[in-house]
Protein backbone atom coordinates (compact mmCIF):
# COMPACT_ATOMS: atom_id res chain seq x y z
CA UNK A 1 0.00 0.00 0.00
CA UNK A 2 1.07 3.56 -0.61
CA UNK A 3 2.39 5.76 2.17
CA UNK A 4 0.08 8.69 3.07
CA UNK A 5 2.33 11.17 1.26
CA UNK A 6 2.98 8.90 -1.70
CA UNK A 7 1.23 9.42 -5.04
CA UNK A 8 -0.20 6.18 -6.39
CA UNK A 9 0.02 6.99 -10.10
CA UNK A 10 1.49 9.96 -11.93
CA UNK A 11 1.97 11.16 -15.51
CA UNK A 12 4.84 13.60 -16.06
CA UNK A 13 5.03 15.52 -19.35
CA UNK A 14 3.47 12.60 -21.23
CA UNK A 15 3.09 12.95 -25.00
CA UNK A 16 1.53 10.34 -27.30
CA UNK A 17 1.44 10.42 -31.11
CA UNK A 18 -0.54 8.38 -33.61
CA UNK A 19 0.92 8.39 -37.12
CA UNK A 20 2.58 11.74 -36.59
CA UNK A 21 -0.51 13.32 -35.02
CA UNK A 22 0.02 14.31 -31.40
CA UNK A 23 -2.83 12.94 -29.28
CA UNK A 24 -1.34 14.12 -25.97
CA UNK A 25 1.07 16.98 -25.46
CA UNK A 26 3.09 17.12 -22.22
CA UNK A 27 0.23 16.04 -19.96
CA UNK A 28 0.72 16.05 -16.19
CA UNK A 29 -1.71 14.45 -13.75
CA UNK A 30 -1.77 12.25 -10.68
CA UNK A 31 -4.06 9.87 -8.82
CA UNK A 32 -3.88 9.33 -5.08
CA UNK A 33 -4.93 6.21 -3.24
CA UNK A 34 -8.72 5.99 -2.89
CA UNK A 35 -9.46 8.99 -5.13
CA UNK A 36 -12.04 9.32 -7.89
CA UNK A 37 -10.72 11.50 -10.71
CA UNK A 38 -12.70 12.36 -13.83
CA UNK A 39 -11.19 13.29 -17.20
CA UNK A 40 -13.40 15.62 -19.26
CA UNK A 41 -13.24 17.39 -22.59
CA UNK A 42 -14.69 17.30 -26.11
CA UNK A 43 -14.22 14.42 -28.53
CA UNK A 44 -10.61 14.07 -29.59
CA UNK A 45 -9.28 15.84 -26.49
CA UNK A 46 -7.07 12.88 -25.56
CA UNK A 47 -9.01 11.53 -22.58
CA UNK A 48 -9.15 7.89 -23.66
CA UNK A 49 -5.53 8.09 -24.80
CA UNK A 50 -4.52 8.84 -21.22
CA UNK A 51 -6.15 5.62 -19.99
CA UNK A 52 -4.60 3.65 -22.84
CA UNK A 53 -1.16 5.12 -22.10
CA UNK A 54 -1.44 4.22 -18.42
CA UNK A 55 -2.38 0.63 -19.30
CA UNK A 56 0.34 0.26 -21.93
CA UNK A 57 -1.90 0.34 -25.00
CA UNK A 58 -0.62 3.68 -26.32
CA UNK A 59 3.19 3.96 -26.45
CA UNK A 60 4.68 7.15 -25.06
CA UNK A 61 6.40 9.57 -27.42
CA UNK A 62 7.97 11.30 -24.44
CA UNK A 63 7.49 11.77 -20.71
CA UNK A 64 7.13 9.26 -17.90
CA UNK A 65 4.50 7.26 -16.03
CA UNK A 66 5.25 6.65 -12.37
CA UNK A 67 3.80 3.96 -10.12
CA UNK A 68 4.36 4.63 -6.41
CA UNK A 69 6.84 7.32 -7.49
CA UNK A 70 8.92 4.92 -9.62
CA UNK A 71 9.13 5.21 -13.42
CA UNK A 72 7.55 2.25 -15.21
CA UNK A 73 7.17 1.10 -18.80
CA UNK A 74 3.50 0.07 -18.93
CA UNK A 75 2.70 -3.32 -20.46
CA UNK A 76 -0.93 -4.48 -20.10
CA UNK A 77 -0.44 -7.80 -18.29
CA UNK A 78 2.22 -6.27 -16.04
CA UNK A 79 -0.12 -3.41 -15.16
CA UNK A 80 -2.70 -5.96 -14.04
CA UNK A 81 -0.08 -7.56 -11.81
CA UNK A 82 0.81 -4.15 -10.35
CA UNK A 83 -2.85 -3.48 -9.57
CA UNK A 84 -4.41 -1.61 -12.50
CA UNK A 85 -7.57 -2.74 -14.34
CA UNK A 86 -8.87 -1.15 -17.52
CA UNK A 87 -12.53 -1.31 -18.59
CA UNK A 88 -12.70 0.05 -22.17
CA UNK A 89 -15.78 1.68 -23.62
CA UNK A 90 -18.37 -0.36 -25.48
CA UNK A 91 -19.40 -2.93 -22.83
CA UNK A 92 -16.92 -5.52 -24.08
CA UNK A 93 -18.09 -8.85 -22.71
CA UNK A 94 -17.72 -12.40 -24.00
CA UNK A 95 -21.24 -12.94 -25.27
CA UNK A 96 -20.90 -16.72 -25.71
CA UNK A 97 -19.81 -17.20 -22.09
CA UNK A 98 -22.04 -16.95 -19.04
CA UNK A 99 -21.64 -14.34 -16.33
CA UNK A 100 -19.50 -16.46 -14.03
CA UNK A 101 -17.19 -17.43 -16.89
CA UNK A 102 -16.83 -13.76 -17.88
CA UNK A 103 -15.89 -12.86 -14.32
CA UNK A 104 -13.39 -15.70 -14.07
CA UNK A 105 -11.54 -14.37 -17.11
CA UNK A 106 -10.84 -11.21 -15.10
CA UNK A 107 -8.82 -13.34 -12.66
CA UNK A 108 -6.85 -15.20 -15.32
CA UNK A 109 -3.56 -14.35 -13.57
CA UNK A 110 -4.82 -15.86 -10.30
CA UNK A 111 -4.36 -19.61 -9.72
CA UNK A 112 -6.08 -19.87 -6.33
CA UNK A 113 -9.60 -21.23 -6.96
CA UNK A 114 -10.82 -20.30 -3.49
CA UNK A 115 -9.65 -16.70 -3.98
CA UNK A 116 -11.35 -16.54 -7.40
CA UNK A 117 -14.59 -17.77 -5.84
CA UNK A 118 -14.29 -15.25 -3.01
CA UNK A 119 -13.83 -12.41 -5.49
CA UNK A 120 -16.80 -13.57 -7.58
CA UNK A 121 -19.04 -13.60 -4.52
CA UNK A 122 -17.82 -10.16 -3.49
CA UNK A 123 -18.56 -8.74 -6.93
CA UNK A 124 -21.98 -10.34 -7.05
CA UNK A 125 -22.67 -8.68 -3.70
CA UNK A 126 -21.98 -5.34 -5.40
CA UNK A 127 -23.99 -6.29 -8.50
CA UNK A 128 -26.87 -8.52 -7.30
CA UNK A 129 -28.26 -8.80 -10.85
CA UNK A 130 -25.12 -10.73 -11.80
CA UNK A 131 -25.76 -13.24 -9.02
CA UNK A 132 -29.38 -13.67 -10.10
CA UNK A 133 -28.32 -14.30 -13.70
CA UNK A 134 -24.97 -15.95 -13.05
CA UNK A 135 -25.66 -18.89 -15.38
CA UNK A 136 -27.04 -16.74 -18.22
CA UNK A 137 -25.03 -15.99 -21.33
CA UNK A 138 -23.72 -12.44 -21.40
CA UNK A 139 -25.50 -11.83 -24.71
CA UNK A 140 -28.85 -12.09 -22.86
CA UNK A 141 -28.03 -9.16 -20.57
CA UNK A 142 -29.25 -5.61 -21.08
CA UNK A 143 -26.74 -2.90 -21.98
CA UNK A 144 -26.56 -1.71 -18.39
CA UNK A 145 -26.11 -5.23 -17.07
CA UNK A 146 -23.32 -5.84 -19.57
CA UNK A 147 -21.60 -2.68 -18.35
CA UNK A 148 -21.86 -3.93 -14.77
CA UNK A 149 -20.40 -7.26 -15.88
CA UNK A 150 -17.51 -5.49 -17.63
CA UNK A 151 -16.77 -3.48 -14.47
CA UNK A 152 -17.10 -6.62 -12.35
CA UNK A 153 -14.63 -8.46 -14.57
CA UNK A 154 -12.19 -5.56 -14.11
CA UNK A 155 -12.57 -5.89 -10.34
CA UNK A 156 -11.72 -9.60 -10.43
CA UNK A 157 -8.04 -8.64 -10.60
CA UNK A 158 -8.46 -6.96 -7.18
CA UNK A 159 -7.02 -3.67 -8.49
CA UNK A 160 -5.77 -0.64 -6.61
CA UNK A 161 -6.80 1.45 -9.64
CA UNK A 162 -9.80 1.01 -11.91
CA UNK A 163 -9.68 2.82 -15.27
CA UNK A 164 -13.16 3.35 -16.76
CA UNK A 165 -13.66 4.63 -20.30
CA UNK A 166 -17.17 6.05 -20.87
CA UNK A 167 -19.08 3.70 -18.54
CA UNK A 168 -22.39 5.46 -19.30
CA UNK A 169 -22.08 5.21 -23.09
CA UNK A 170 -25.38 4.15 -24.68
CA UNK A 171 -27.21 3.65 -21.38
CA UNK A 172 -30.61 4.98 -20.37
CA UNK A 173 -30.71 7.81 -17.77
CA UNK A 174 -32.01 5.36 -15.14
CA UNK A 175 -29.21 2.89 -15.84
CA UNK A 176 -26.59 5.66 -15.88
CA UNK A 177 -27.68 6.61 -12.36
CA UNK A 178 -27.44 3.00 -11.22
CA UNK A 179 -24.02 2.41 -12.78
CA UNK A 180 -22.56 5.53 -11.18
CA UNK A 181 -24.04 4.55 -7.82
CA UNK A 182 -22.18 1.25 -8.15
CA UNK A 183 -18.94 2.98 -9.13
CA UNK A 184 -19.26 5.16 -6.03
CA UNK A 185 -19.93 2.07 -3.91
CA UNK A 186 -16.79 0.37 -5.26
CA UNK A 187 -14.74 3.41 -4.30
CA UNK A 188 -16.20 3.88 -0.84
CA UNK A 189 -16.43 0.19 0.10
CA UNK A 190 -13.09 -1.01 -1.24
CA UNK A 191 -11.14 2.28 -1.36
CA UNK A 192 -10.35 1.55 -5.01
CA UNK A 193 -8.87 4.56 -6.80
CA UNK A 194 -10.86 5.26 -9.95
CA UNK A 195 -10.07 7.31 -13.05
CA UNK A 196 -13.07 7.91 -15.33
CA UNK A 197 -13.37 9.26 -18.84
CA UNK A 198 -16.95 10.45 -19.10
CA UNK A 199 -19.19 12.74 -21.15
CA UNK A 200 -22.00 12.60 -18.62
CA UNK A 201 -20.51 15.47 -16.65
CA UNK A 202 -23.18 15.75 -13.99
CA UNK A 203 -22.99 12.07 -13.00
CA UNK A 204 -19.20 12.01 -13.02
CA UNK A 205 -18.71 15.17 -11.00
CA UNK A 206 -21.20 13.95 -8.39
CA UNK A 207 -18.74 11.25 -7.27
CA UNK A 208 -15.37 12.80 -8.22
CA UNK A 209 -12.78 14.22 -5.85
CA UNK A 210 -11.02 16.06 -8.66
CA UNK A 211 -11.45 16.80 -12.35
CA UNK A 212 -9.04 17.31 -15.21
CA UNK A 213 -10.18 19.07 -18.37
CA UNK A 214 -8.40 18.48 -21.67
CA UNK A 215 -8.67 20.07 -25.08
CA UNK A 216 -6.75 19.12 -28.24
CA UNK A 217 -4.42 16.83 -26.31
CA UNK A 218 -3.45 19.38 -23.68
CA UNK A 219 -4.35 19.72 -20.02
CA UNK A 220 -6.02 23.08 -19.63
CA UNK A 221 -7.68 22.94 -16.23
CA UNK A 222 -7.68 20.94 -13.00
CA UNK A 223 -9.71 21.54 -9.89
CA UNK A 224 -10.94 19.92 -6.70
CA UNK A 225 -14.71 19.64 -6.40
CA UNK A 226 -15.34 21.37 -9.72
CA UNK A 227 -18.93 22.55 -10.11
CA UNK A 228 -20.99 21.73 -13.19
CA UNK A 229 -21.72 25.45 -13.57
CA UNK A 230 -18.04 26.35 -13.79
CA UNK A 231 -17.68 28.59 -16.88
CA UNK A 232 -14.58 26.68 -18.01
CA UNK A 233 -16.81 23.73 -18.92
CA UNK A 234 -18.94 25.86 -21.22
CA UNK A 235 -15.87 27.35 -22.84
CA UNK A 236 -14.30 23.96 -23.52
CA UNK A 237 -17.36 22.06 -24.69
CA UNK A 238 -18.62 24.92 -26.86
CA UNK A 239 -15.20 25.46 -28.42
CA UNK A 240 -14.65 28.92 -26.98
CA UNK A 241 -11.03 28.26 -25.96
Amino acid sequence: MANPSEILLQLKNVSVSYGGVKALNKVNLYLDEGEVVVLMGPNGAGKSTILRAIFGLAPLHSGHILWHERIINPIPHQMVVLGVSFVPQGRRVFTRLNIEENLELGAILTNNKLEIQRRKEEIMDIFPVLRHKRRNLATALSGGEQQMLAIGRGLMANPQILLLDEPSLGLSPKMVKEVFAKINEINTRHKTAIMIVEHNIKSALAIANRAYILDKGEMIYTEKNIDIHNPILEKVFLGKI
